[in-house]
């Protein structure tokens, strides 16, 4: 990574800092009910890194990450729901529910085949179910339709995972280098570029290789440690974009994971495939660990706050306040 992406992160990150201190504790003790919407926020980025446990965070050459923690709200202890397969995971962050309400059960789920009745409303199509249950891309878009969505994913089965039509822009790997693992790259070159073409509302950015090397070379190797300092980079890549786009007073970065891992897999329910990374910074932001439990289906009401939108009903989820200031 170049001195000019470093620099460019920095600047960045020091320039969030919450100007309130004094504020922050009263803030936490005041109920949800209180907050229709977060500060005067404008752009909301997300970026998950597949199969990024904190244990590689710590361990790794990570130099924007450990810049963004110094002033982020976060918790090492996000809980990953069960299975942790890619799948469930994805589909719980942006669907504000566990596998037991959405029905995403693994990576072999698609919405043609659904196998449980959604209970939730905005479920169906045209009068006939859909298979799919509300996601953050689909509410934003119905909320509020001049909304500017962008998804840039590095694993084509994400495409599933959310409806057909609600996004402006698009990207998966296979359009770009998949086959050679290295798909990260072109869509992080993708992502940067739409990002200061458009300044989206929301864009999501997914990479993968991570993942690839937990199950290639096994998690806590060298070789894994080694690609979650590649992600960094990719992070730091995507942080230069905002700053140089304008508008990064008024934009929120989220970086999370799907599941950690042990040895070569995950899928199980050990501390090291359940607890993931959950980090939140930018302007408003509350700099610290979060002392609230967060879970993974947190993350999609949480968008929705952040984007100033109502969350569905059946959304488990609850939006983490605590991690903004107002």
């Amino acid at each position: 990574m170049s001195s000019d992406t470093r620099i460019a992160a920095s600047t960045w990150i020091e320039s969030s800092r919450p100007k309130y201190w004094s504020f922050i504790f009263s803030f936490l003790l005041l109920p949800f009910s209180l907050f229709a919407q977060a500060p005067d926020i404008k752009h909301v980025i997300v970026i998950g890194v597949d199969g990024m446990s904190p244990d590689g965070i710590q361990k790794a050459n990570t130099p924007t990450l450990d810049s963004i923690l110094k002033v982020a709200a976060y918790s090492f202890k996000c809980q990953a729901v069960l299975p942790t397969s890619s799948s469930p995971n994805w589909a719980s962050m942006i669907m504000g529910a566990g596998p037991d309400k959405h029905g995403v059960t693994s990576n072999s789920w698609q919405p043609h085949k659904q196998t449980i009745e959604l209970e939730c409303e905005g479920t169906k199509r045209n009068g006939k179910p859909s298979g799919m249950w509300p996601t953050i891309f689909g509410e934003l878009r119905r909320q509020k339709p001049e909304s500017n969505i962008a998804c840039f994913n590095d694993w084509l089965a994400f495409n599933r995972l959310f409806e057909k039509g609600v996004v402006n822009r698009q990207r998966d790997a296979n359009l770009l280098q998949a086959a050679s693992h290295h798909g990260y790259k072109g869509i992080t070159k993708k992502a940067v570029n739409y990002f200061k073409k458009k300044k989206p509302d929301f864009m999501f950015v997914h990479l993968d290789n991570v993942d690839h090397a937990g199950h290639h070379d096994g998690h806590g190797t060298q070789a894994y440690y080694d690609a979650v300092g590649v992600a960094d980079q990719m992070i730091a890549k995507i942080v230069k974009a905002v700053q140089e786009s304008g508008v990064a007073e008024k934009t929120v970065i989220l970086i999370t994971a799907d599941h950690g891992g042990i040895g070569h897999g995950h899928g199980g329910d050990t501390p090291e495939e359940v607890n993931v990374p959950w980090i939140l910074t930018g302007p408003s932001v509350v700099n610290g660990e979060l002392q609230v439990p967060v879970e993974t289906y947190d993350t999609a009401a949480t968008l929705a706050y952040l984007l100033g939108i109502k969350a569905p009903d059946c959304w488990q989820g609850k939006a983490i306040v605590q991690a903004v200031a107002q």
